[in-house]
């Protein structure tokens, strides 16, 4: 399938209302297709979205902006359009055109889950994201979540989101899964559609069990060394490509 065809189901499946990530027009997502990428429209819903709800855009023209600030960031995405007459990107292409260029990482995907953004409304976020509750957990959201604290949409975010992912790749030498955004949200990143929804659905299912145990008294998250040991398990390596294989 092309990249496109991809991430409109990946679109599709995000938005659906079961799986409870975003509402409305919430959230957005993209894939990288050879030196360009395609990201969600502005204002377009992801659970009925279609490729017309998708712009192209110039990976290197986006990515320009991280390092020289534009004077307008919206007349800079605009300008970056493969084709003028598509209709105007979501301001967060700043963040996935640069999570695009990560090592293994050709989708992105970025939500709202309700019980995860209660704990990032909390003076427990941080803190949350650096621990893990259970096995599944680790496999696929990993070891750690990026914690990046609140910045406005755009490309300030965009720049936070560089700096927290590179602080922590320096400190772990592997790139993170899962972003969590203080007050705002979660950015889940993988080679395929399914691990971006598979990180997504498990950091959620993730952060209603940690609201339930922090109710229950006090919380036991695994130990480094019991994360070491997960991470290193074939078993759980090869479980989670599995999952993550598109069918």
């Amino acid at each position: 399938m092309e990249p496109l065809d991809d991430l409109v189901g990946l679109a599709r499946n995000l938005g659906r209302a079961e799986h409870d990530l975003v509402i409305l027009a919430e959230g957005n997502c993209s894939a990288r297709d050879g030196d360009a990428l395609w990201v969600k429209a502005s204002g377009a819903q992801m659970a009925g979205a279609g490729p017309e709800d998708f712009v192209q855009l110039s990976l290197d023209s986006v990515l320009s902006a991280l390092d020289d600030a534009p004077i307008d960031d919206r007349a800079h995405l605009d300008a970056a359009r493969r084709d003028p007459r598509s209709p105007r990107a979501s301001t967060e292409a700043f963040m996935h055109a640069w999570l695009l260029t990560l090592p293994g990482v050709w989708f992105v995907g970025h939500t709202h889950p309700p019980n995860l953004l209660a704990i990032l409304s909390t003076d427990l976020g941080r803190q949350i994201a650096a621990r893990r509750l259970f096995p599944d957990e680790v496999v696929f959201c990993g070891a750690a979540s990026c914690w990046v604290p609140y910045t406005m949409p755009g490309l300030p975010l965009a720049l936070a989101i560089r700096e927290a992912v590179r602080a922590l790749s320096e400190q772990t030498q592997t790139i993170p899964t899962t972003i969590w955004l203080q007050n705002h949200g979660l950015i889940a990143l993988g080679a395929s559609p399914n691990e971006v929804l598979n990180a997504s659905l498990m950091a959620e299912k993730a952060a209603r069990v940690w609201r339930m145990a922090h109710r229950l008294g006090e919380m036991r998250p695994l130990t480094k060394r019991e994360i070491d040991q997960i991470q290193d398990w074939p078993d759980e390596h090869f479980r989670r490509r599995k999952a993550g294989e598109d069918t």
